[in-house]
């Protein structure tokens, strides 16, 4: 018996009553097949629209008014113009750009030189790569309370190390010169196992040929490092710069829990000046001090991720 399967393509009268083949072309097999990954994407789309999107440009709205919980008025751009005059911004900006600079340089070259030494031959290799992660997964609030204490001047158990070896250890947190240094410190301290974790990935995709082939040339393990994991590396260099940047630029959680931006204007960032706005009941203000953050994180994230992308190297 001849199936329908077996009949091969499949006919239909044509204009002048003659039975015609029909064929499935290529873009109607690939719609076909596209169609069941895209139905999956509705969900997750769903969320981004919802969680994302929406507060996203509900807050640009919002940016235009003076706005409280039950009502709203329309000012156009003077909140934006109020927020550009604060008097302690410009701290806050240049503390923001000295925050996120310091902080993803450095997390870059300890990540890199951690992970280095963590996909060596080492003992408790895997023990210590725990314990390099650790800090990411500790509340940051926690992180900020705990260094509080232990930089406390005299009471505090970094200045009593330093007053073992003979050094007075200066008030951390309390003088203007060194907040905001120590709190970029303790960020990196907290944030580096993530970059470590970043370049342990990007350093074991490495194929072990281009280092067997040093080994064979005589290179040294510098030699090694400088012209085969260096430059490999540089897509996890490249996740990890951008992401700290943006952590950088919107620091706020850490240095609030430590400084709240003292003394006085000192340690101020962006964020926090804005979130002053929002204790102070300026809302609309606040809100557009938020859309200039994002506008400024936006400038300088996209361009830099484009400029770094087209840097890397494949193998």
């Amino acid at each position: 018996m001849v199936t329908e399967q077996d009949a091969g393509p499949r006919t239909r009268p044509g204009p002048s009553g003659k039975r015609r083949r029909t064929r499935t072309t290529p873009a109607s097999r690939a719609e076909r097949r596209a169609a069941y990954p895209y139905a999956l994407h509705l969900p997750a789309a769903a969320v981004y629209l919802v969680i994302f999107l929406v507060p996203t440009v509900t807050a640009f709205y919002f940016a235009l008014t003076r706005w409280t919980l039950f009502d709203s008025t329309f000012v156009g751009l003077d909140n934006f113009r109020d927020f550009l005059a604060e008097q302690n911004l410009r701290i806050g900006f240049r503390n923001t750009l000295v925050y996120a600079v310091v902080t993803s340089g450095l997390k870059v070259v300890l990540g890199m030189a951690l992970a280095v030494l963590l996909t060596g031959r080492l003992r408790l290799r895997g023990f210590l790569r725990s314990v390099v992660f650790f800090p990411v997964l500790v509340s940051t609030v926690a992180v900020g309370i705990t260094f509080s204490m232990l930089l406390k001047p005299d009471t505090g158990l970094v200045d009593q190390a330093l007053g073992l070896v003979g050094v007075d250890g200066p008030d951390w947190l309390s003088d203007g010169t060194t907040a905001l240094l120590s709190v970029a410190l303790v960020d990196v301290w907290k944030g580096v196992g993530l970059a470590t974790v970043i370049y342990i990935a990007g350093i074991v995709s490495i194929p072990r040929e281009y280092y067997q082939a040093v080994a064979v040339d005589g290179g040294s393990a510098w030699q090694a490092f400088r012209h085969v994991t260096l430059p490999l590396s540089r897509p996890a260099t490249s996740s990890v710069i951008v992401l700290s940047l943006i952590g950088g630029l919107r620091s706020f959680d850490l240095i609030w829990t430590m400084t709240r931006g003292g003394p006085g204007f000192t340690s101020d960032t962006i964020a926090s000046i804005i979130y002053k706005q929002y204790q102070a009941g300026f809302y609309g203000l606040s809100t557009a001090g938020n859309v200039l953050l994002f506008v400024v994180v936006t400038a300088v994230v996209v361009p830099l991720t484009y400029l770094l992308g087209k840097r890397q190297v494949t193998l």
